[in-house]
């Protein structure tokens, strides 16, 4: 990987968790800890789920703010919530110290007779975003909230194809998007094709890579399931045929470099990596890839420096 001819060093980001409970709680301050020594642009908190696990996403924006030097990006999905309850947790996250929102639709209510909420795709919901944060140009210094907002490399397992999908990342950006983040994917041709179809098409914030080191046959099961994208069978058989744990953790950081060294090479801006709450994968991901960290070479690279 080569940046010497970046403007700025390549964004560093990752993907936490709320605990569900005090002992997920300890595991998470760890990784929290260890993370925070990489010097990360930003960490995403995701929200979904329960109202408990909602709040607990709260609760851990707040600890990220008030106990850390760590910058949270808030996940914010629209399905379920009315404009009201949207505005005023957008609101929330402004008086907590959040600048930057990840703007999703999230997942449909398996009844298909249940509520879906007042904005049914995630473009409205940015520009909700951008509305609110219009009234909070003083609590802002008069800055922007950077808004990110998904990608998918794969078709979208709701889309009609993937070209549908490139219109769609078009449509977040002119509605106020500041970049994209991609769903997990394990070819390096796919985010290759996603970058290529989508400045074709219009799009030109950046589509950052989002990467995750797989250690165990069971969890790369389980993501497939979760994100509806089908697991490499190359990497599904290493890592069922691995002698030890050891080796499952080189072949899940050897992937995910791979991933990260392909995508700079097409241009990537940065890396986000999803990290299910386990720092060690990503600190070896981290440490392969030799992405300069010091705090001298960061120059307000908040929202992947785009927000204008």
């Amino acid at each position: 990987m080569s940046t010497a001819s970046s403007a700025a060093p390549p964004s560093l980001s990752y993907e936490l968790y709320p605990p569900v409970n005090r002992d997920a709680a300890e595991s998470v301050f760890s990784t929290i800890a260890a993370l925070e020594t990489t010097d990360p642009d930003y960490v995403s908190v995701t929200y979904s789920g329960s109202p408990a696990r909602r709040n607990a996403s709260l609760e851990l924006i707040e600890h990220l703010i008030r106990n850390t030097r760590l910058r949270p990006l808030a996940h914010l999905t629209c399905v379920g919530e009315s404009r009201d309850s949207l505005q005023n947790l957008i609101r929330h996250f402004v008086s907590l110290g959040v600048r930057g929102v990840l703007a999703l639709r999230g997942d449909l209510p398996a009844d298909p007779g249940q509520w879906c909420g007042e904005f049914p795709f995630a473009r409205y919901l940015i520009e909700l975003i951008r509305e609110v944060e219009a009234d909070h140009t003083a609590a802002l210094a008069g800055g922007r909230l950077g808004v990110g907002v998904a990608a998918y490399p794969m078709r979208h397992p709701e889309s009609p194809s993937f070209e549908h999908d490139v219109e769609v990342l078009l449509a977040k950006e002119r509605s106020g998007a500041n970049y994209a983040i991609t769903q997990v994917y394990f070819q390096a041709g796919e985010y290759t094709n996603l970058v290529q179809a989508s400045r074709r098409a219009g799009v030109s914030i950046p589509i950052i890579p989002g990467v995750i080191p797989l250690n165990s046959l069971p969890r790369l099961n389980r993501l497939s399931k979760m994100t509806g994208v089908a697991p490499d069978p190359i990497l599904a058989h290493a890592l069922e045929t691995a002698g030890s744990d050891a080796e499952r953790h080189r072949i899940g950081v050897d992937a995910a470099v791979n991933l990260a060294r392909r995508a700079f090479g097409d241009g990537a801006a940065g890396v986000h990596l999803y990290t299910f709450n386990d720092h060690r994968g990503s600190l070896d991901v981290i440490e392969h890839l030799e992405l300069p960290r010091t705090r001298s070479d960061l120059t307000n690279t908040w929202a992947i420096r785009a927000a204008v």
